[in-house]
Formats: structure tokens, C-alpha cells, sequence
């Protein structure tokens, strides 16, 4: 009985089918109701006791191994039936253009700007996009209760009120003068958060690019020099004018403007008439913040610069609504895909 068993265990193991009229008639010789496989188990009663158990795993190693000849084979001519159908042998048929797709101006603008400050030696630094108070602005010289402090309308936690969303990259900056000794050179490029009016010219996120130059003897004709390289490679205009400012973490301060020039209508709008377009705070690291992040004041000195990412890409693309730079518009989005 059992060497019975095992010759249909080897027809079932050797058979192929190349249709499904073919795997039919199989699955009805072995599994159908009058099948093989029920003769064997109708057999089963009359097996001696001492062979029913090796008698019975046979039996069910057929019933299994036919059952799963059927399913194999099936799924084989279902899979062959597909691609014979397809398009992918009728050659005669025109291909399907693949869409390209396209960098978002956020991105590209981010890339640019990373690209141009990597060539005179700054490395780029990140941090969490949640923040404690300490690195987004008690070390940043902006102790509890400072009036600057509404300077920048925060998202806090309200599980925790020293946990918020931070609300500019100068955090990074923190953090990288208290794992890095000078001399340090590094540009912080990411997202913000503040608790703003969304409209056509601000939004409540938006992104940032923020400079820090610490080492000995840096001077404030370090930082215009280095800020008159960047506009050129940037907007390919060398005219920049620095007018005195006020930032808790720079002094002294200045916010940067450079010469856009009166050409065409779109310029007067931009520049309202002047020619001058303001695009970067910056100034000389105060001492406060070098000695809160563990740097000795007095041997070393830095710079520090500031810009919006989002400001720059409505800019250099002529975008009319900040808003668009998230919305996600496939129609908006796929004007980029000849950007880098």
C-alpha cells in the first residue's frame, strides 16, 4: 500500500501542465471527489494497525502535495497570461513617457545656498525641530522675562513650558558651539515655527539658514566680506549695504540689503521704489552667548548671519504667495522640473 502511495507522490511531484484545462483534469484525477487521493484514504481501514500511522502521513503528504501542485501551477499560467498580455512584448505599441519628477523651490534654494557657503569651508549642522527654553533663548542671551522674547511668538508645549517648536536655527547653533571647540565654521538650515497670521507674505513654519563663524580675531570686515561673497554667487549682485539693527544674540547687529536695481516694474514692487531688498540679519556673536556655550570670550570672537530660505525662493522665482510653498500644487511644483 504504501509503495503505492509513493509512485503517485512521484507522478505528482513530475507532472506540468501548459494550460488550464490540463491543471483541471489534474486537480479532478487527484482531488476530486472520485480522486486518487480519496481512494487512498478510503483504503485507510484496511491497512493493518501496526501501518496506519506511517501509512497515514503518507496519505497526507500526498493530499498535500497534490493540492499544492494545483495552487503552483495556476499562479505560474495567471502570471504568464499577464505578461504575454501586456504591452511589454507588442512592440509595435509607443512607449509611455516616464514623468520626470521635480525638486521643490524650497529645496532647490536650500541646495544653493549650502553649495555656495561649502566652498569657502562651512560645514552644515542640524538639531530637533522641538526645542527646550535654554538652547532657543536663554543661551542665546534671552533670559526669562526679556522683552525680545515677543520679538518671536512662540508654540510652546503645553504639557511642558520649557518644551516648544523652535523658532529660529540659532538653536543648532547653540548646541554645535557645545559639543565643538573652535575654530568653528557651520550653517544651520531647517525649519521654524511661529505662532503667526498665515497670508499671502508670512506663514506660521517657514525655513532658515543660519551662519556662525567662531575663531580668533574674527572681525566685523570678516563678516561683510564673506556676506559680499555670498550675494554675488547668490543673486550675481556685488552691491550690499549693512544698516544697524537689534538682535539679542549679535552686537552689534546689522540687517543686510542688497542692490536688486530698478530695471523693470517687478523691481519698483519689490524694492518699493528704492532698488534696495532686505534679505539676512546678522552681526558679531556677543560674548554672552560664547560664554554660555562654554567659549572663552575673550580668545575668541565670531559672526553670525540669518535668512529665510522661503524669502529667497519667492525672490529669485518670482512667487507671488508665500502659501504656495506648501500647498503642494502638482500644477505649481512641476514649473521647477528644469531646476536643479
Amino acid at each position: 500500500m504504501l509503495d503505492r502511495i509513493k509512485q503517485l507522490m512521484s507522478e505528482v511531484e513530475a507532472f506540468t501542465a501548459n494550460s488550464k484545462e490540463e491543471v483541471e483534469a489534474f486537480r479532478i484525477k487527484y482531488s476530486g471527489k472520485k480522486g486518487l487521493v480519496n481512494d487512498i484514504i478510503a483504503d485507510f481501514r484496511d491497512v493493518p494497525n501496526e501501518m496506519k500511522r506511517d501509512y497515514g502521513r503518507a496519505m497526507n503528504m500526498l493530499k498535500s502535495a497534490a493540492l499544492e501542485k494545483v495552487n503552483t501551477l495556476k499562479e505560474a499560467l495567471e502570471d504568464a497570461n499577464d505578461i504575454s498580455s501586456s504591452s511589454i512584448n507588442d512592440t509595435s505599441r509607443p512607449g509611455e513617457a516616464i514623468e520626470i519628477g521635480a525638486r521643490h523651490p524650497i529645496s532647490i534654494v536650500k541646495n544653493q545656498i549650502i553649495d555656495i557657503f561649502s566652498r569657502i569651508g562651512f560645514n552644515v549642522s542640524e538639531g530637533p525641530e522641538i526645542e527646550d527654553d535654554w538652547h532657543n533663548f536663554t543661551a542665546l542671551n534671552l533670559p526669562e522675562y526679556h522683552p525680545a522674547r515677543d520679538m518671536q511668538d512662540t508654540f510652546f508645549i503645553q504639557t511642558d513650558p520649557d518644551v516648544l517648536l523652535r523658532t529660529h536655527t540659532s538653536s543648532v547653533q547653540v548646541r554645535y558651539m557645545e559639543n565643538n571647540k573652535p575654530p568653528i565654521r557651520t550653517i544651520s538650515p531647517g525649519r521654524v515655527y511661529r505662532n503667526e497670521a498665515i497670508s499671502g507674505r508670512s506663514h506660521c513654519f517657514f525655513h532658515q539658514v543660519e551662519g556662525l563663524y567662531i575663531d580668533k580675531d574674527v572681525s566685523f570686515a570678516d563678516l561683510k566680506q564673506t556676506l559680499q561673497y555670498f550675494t554675488t554667487e547668490m543673486f550675481g549682485k556685488s552691491k550690499i549695504r549693512l544698516r544697524p539693527s537689534y538682535f539679542p544674540f549679535t552686537e552689534p547687529s546689522a540687517e543686510v540689503d542688497v542692490y536688486w536695481g530698478l530695471e523693470t516694474e517687478t523691481d519698483y514692487k519689490m524694492t518699493k521704489g528704492t532698488g534696495w531688498l532686505e534679505i539676512m540679519g546678522c552681526g558679531m556673536v556677543d560674548p554672552n552667548v560664547l560664554e554660555n556655550c562654554g567659549i572663552d570670550s575673550k580668545e575668541y570672537s565670531g559672526f553670525a548671519f540669518g535668512m529665510g530660505i522661503d524669502r529667497i525662493a519667492l525672490l529669485l522665482h518670482q512667487i507671488s504667495d508665500i502659501r504656495m510653498l506648501s500647498e503642494n500644487d502638482i500644477r505649481f511644483l512641476e514649473q521647477f522640473k528644469s531646476a536643479l
